[in-house]
């Protein structure tokens, strides 16, 4: 299984190419930033109910949580340049159960291959296949079209545990 050859390579944060920079943490060199702008606000995970609660999760995935108790999962527009242009996306079955931290999928691209950890505990409702044809939209539209999982939380309060959109800003500046 695919999960299994990338479970040697580090996390989204963490692409393996031949530099020795090893975690995704400084601005890139062009002075991008991910703002809050940057949602595709238009896209299922934000039109799925009204005034999702969005967090950031130290190795660059965004969730999208909704009163009902579901959440979409994606990285975000940081990890998805930091990638590259992705060649192949592995999303999570129906009625897969995970922990906070597990592997739910991943993503080869013509830097490396990462595996996405989940930043909390639940269910997978589905996952968004419509990576398989067509992964480029994990760069087109990181967050929005481009996301992995929706899911139900298994544990709302592990919310409590990831940054806000200020707090992932100012993580990824350091």
């Amino acid at each position: 299984m695919l999960a299994t050859a990338l479970r040697t390579t580090a996390r989204l944060a963490v692409p393996r190419v031949a530099a020795p920079a090893l975690r995704v943490r400084a601005v890139p060199a062009m002075g991008m930033r991910f703002y809050s702008s940057e949602l595709n606000k238009s896209a299922l995970p934000f039109t799925h109910s009204a005034n999702p609660t969005i967090k950031y999760s130290e190795e660059h995935e965004w969730i999208a949580a909704h009163e009902d108790g579901t959440a979409f999962i994606g990285i975000t527009k940081y990890a998805a340049d930091a990638l590259g242009d992705a060649t192949y996306v592995e999303v999570p079955e129906e009625g897969r159960e995970f922990e906070k931290g597990e592997s739910i999928g991943s993503v080869e691209s013509v830097k490396s291959a990462s595996e996405l950890y989940s930043p909390v505990s639940g269910e997978v409702i589905r996952g968004n296949e419509e990576l398989a044809d067509n992964p480029a939209t994990v760069n087109s539209d990181p967050a929005g079209d481009g996301w992995f999982a929706h899911v139900k939380l298994s544990d709302k309060s592990e919310l409590d545990e990831l940054m806000s959109i200020e707090a992932y800003e100012e993580f990824i500046k350091n």
